[in-house]
């Protein structure tokens, strides 16, 4: 099976080189490994090494430099438009922010027929048109592994209440002993601690003293 490993850009196609066509969709034409099949029977074996997006008139290039050119299937989606630009604004944010696609033209945007997508686009105050057409929403700015740039930044929520510790559990104990519960008194959170939601009695054996009220 002819491997395919190399892109060709629409406008460097050469008629001459194409010997198969094939139709993919929007899901399809991102995929990096798979196996095809075009409409002349020519088996390729997708073998990318980076992803990328094959555009409608692309071509595959066999290993013998022979080459499949790609067409862009049509799709069902929703053609919105709306009056107000700042309503189709605001959906393109919405629909980013849940991880929906969408193609973004002069005047409108084209999203996925699907009842939850119409919902929201109603919501918004848009219409939406259904058609057939090729689809080629827009790519994230950066390689996507289900990373989506949130970089949690090891969940330390920005914790800089002039603590004496890191959030790393190298915390400065005022009463110097070796055990690995935090030093409340060193930083309020606004909330409540309950020391692992234990009690002490009044000689629990600890060692240290716990800076609780008994009342004798």
């Amino acid at each position: 099976m002819p491997r395919v490993t190399t892109i060709v850009r629409k406008p460097a196609v050469k008629a001459d080189r194409v010997v198969d066509i094939i139709t993919l969709d929007h899901e399809a034409r991102n995929r990096r490994h798979g196996r095809l099949q075009a409409e002349g029977g020519t088996e390729i074996h997708l073998d990318l090494d980076m992803e990328t997006t094959v555009n409608d008139g692309d071509a595959l290039r066999l290993e013998d430099g022979r080459l499949v050119q790609v067409k862009a299937a049509a799709e069902s989606l929703l053609e919105v438009r709306a009056e107000n630009p700042l309503r189709l604004t605001r959906l393109a944010w919405h629909l980013g922010s849940s991880h929906g696609l969408v193609e973004v033209t002069g005047d409108a945007l084209y999203v996925e027929n699907s009842p939850a997508v119409a919902e929201l686009v109603r919501g918004q105050g848009c219409t939406a048109t259904p058609v057939e057409r090729p689809f080629k929403p827009e790519r994230s700015a950066h390689a996507c592994d289900h990373d989506h740039g949130h970089h949690h930044h090891h969940h330390d929520h920005g914790h800089s209440h002039s603590e004496s510790h890191s959030h790393s559990h190298a915390h400065s104990h005022s009463d110097e002993h070796g055990h690995a519960h935090h030093d409340h008194e060193h930083h309020d959170h606004g909330h409540k601690h309950d020391h692992h939601h234990h009690e002490h009695g009044h000689d629990c054996g600890c060692g240290h003293h716990h800076g609780h009220k008994h009342d004798h």
